[in-house]
């Protein structure tokens, strides 16, 4: 009996002993996991850097886009300004084109070089 519990002392000595030199599995499992996730945070931070920078470009892009159009003027539009930039009335543009007196004066206060509209 003292045998058995001194050979069960050694064995369990030897165990603890030879638990200290061995490589714990779940260290490295755990270590792997969190360099995963490292790396899947840096990748998210720099798709979200390069996603915002292109954000950027495309609306300074846009901005000047906008900024350079010109409105694009139906024939009606450009006659009506053009007679009113010839010195016709705003009465007498309205009979020659078909339109009321309100939507040429709006045309021409839009539209026309000289925006100092007069009736």
């Amino acid at each position: 009996m003292l045998f058995a519990l001194i050979s069960i002392g050694v064995v369990a000595i030897v165990l603890m002993i030879v638990s200290f030199f061995v490589n714990d599995r779940f260290k490295q499992i755990e270590n792997q996991v969190e360099q995963i996730s490292l790396t899947a945070l840096q990748d998210t931070y720099q798709m979200k850097k390069k996603i915002k920078i292109l954000e950027e470009e495309l609306l300074t892009d846009e901005i000047t886009s906008l900024d350079l159009q010109k409105p694009n003027l139906t024939p009606t539009m450009k006659r009506v300004t053009q007679m009113y930039e010839s010195g016709e009335s705003i009465s007498n543009i309205a009979k020659l084109t078909n339109l009321s007196e309100y939507d040429v004066y709006t045309l021409v206060k839009q539209f026309s070089k000289d925006r100092g509209v007069k009736q």
